[in-house]
């Protein structure tokens, strides 16, 4: 009962906060993903700086983001994971996607000397399927040529809360190694063994796997880079172990985008693409009016929005995240257009 009585006092701050900020047109409410979490920190401070409008964003997660949509207790919600069809099935409106960046997930540890590791799909997936226990494994080590590799315990570190990181490292796990597919599977909460510590959020997974000799996790690349953490280079499709670096995500978005937006990247056959690469997404109602939103708060969505896939990806490659390309500019250019309130249309 107590715990019942809990929730309903988080649900009415959240729906309490919610009417607050409905209040004033020039303040804005989101909530998700934490993969982007540094950039957009970034491009809401520097777009409150420029229009006056407040953004609110709560990285809870891309579940949670996905909730808080469904629920339609904030404007946008962000999500590393589009919604498959069975998901956009159960909202009782039409759901819109647009990317908003680019990103990779990077594999990250913590060794004497951080060595810059090399590893293949397969290893990865054993490593967090708890087969691979040991540092000096002949499989890492045999990839590893001259590396001084320690007889450490690997404690893997994954994430506690429903994650779009989880899924994009899953989804690209699932396409290379047949049994994580059928054991595991693309989630962006999968069933972990008893061998993995959760923690939340990327930032969570960052700092147990620093605190932690011997530990190994996965991130979005800006949260190891920021704490001076080694990520590994990873062997794509054409046999090139490719850093996660700007270029090679870059490369690996160099794919046909559909008219949703909806793609995934994961696994590219570019030859000198990343291959735990993936797009990033806010998602929003079609029709705006809707839980007494104005037509002004309406606009001032989708002029942030709108804003955030031009002006704002000037801030995007100082923060290691990658600038959409020109094709999904044009794709989510024609998904905001496509935004109506009472049916009509609200960007000219």
């Amino acid at each position: 009962m107590k715990s019942i009585l809990k929730l309903f006092v988080v649900a009415v701050l959240l729906l309490t906060a919610f009417g607050t900020a409905r209040a004033a047109d020039n303040e804005l409410m989101g909530a998700g993903a934490s993969f982007p979490y540094p950039l957009y920190t970034k491009m809401f401070a520097e777009y409150h700086r420029e229009t006056g409008v407040k953004v609110n964003y709560q990285a809870i997660g891309s579940g949670g983001g996905i909730k808080q949509v469904m629920s339609k207790v904030v404007d946008f919600g962000g999500t590393d994971a589009y919604l498959d069809d069975a998901k956009l099935s159960e909202a009782k409106e039409e759901i819109l996607h647009i990317p908003t960046c680019l990103g990779a997930v990077a594999v990250t540890y913590n060794l004497p000397g951080n060595p810059q590791l090399k590893l293949t799909g397969d290893v990865i997936a054993d490593i967090f399927m708890g087969k691979i226990t040991k540092w000096n494994d002949e499989r890492i080590s045999n990839l590893n040529k001259g590396v001084k590799l320690p007889k450490m315990r690997i404690t893997v570190v994954r994430r506690s809360d429903s994650s779009g990181t989880t899924f994009i490292f899953t989804d690209y796990l699932s396409k290379v190694n047949p049994e994580w597919e059928k054991n595991m599977g693309r989630s962006k909460s999968p069933s972990w063994g008893a061998y993995a510590i959760g923690a939340a959020k990327n930032a969570g997974v960052a700092g147990q796997v620093k605190n932690i000799p011997g530990a190994v996790g996965y991130v979005e690349v800006i949260y190891a880079l920021s704490n001076g953490m080694p990520v590994a280079s990873v062997k794509n499709r054409s046999g090139a172990f490719i850093a996660p670096t700007l270029e090679g995500v870059g490369l690996a978005a160099d794919t046909e985008m559909p008219a949703d937006t909806r793609v995934t990247i994961t696994d590219t056959g570019a030859a000198k693409g990343y291959p735990i690469s993936s797009f990033t997404w806010i998602i929003f109602y079609k029709e705006q009016n809707y839980g007494g939103r104005t037509l002004a708060q309406a606009k001032e969505t989708l002029n942030l929005l709108w804003w955030m896939i031009h002006d704002g990806q000037r801030y995007n490659e100082d923060l290691k995240y990658g600038k959409l390309p020109a094709e999904a500019v044009k794709k989510a250019e024609t998904v905001l257009r496509s935004a109506r309130y009472n049916g009509k249309p609200i960007l000219k």
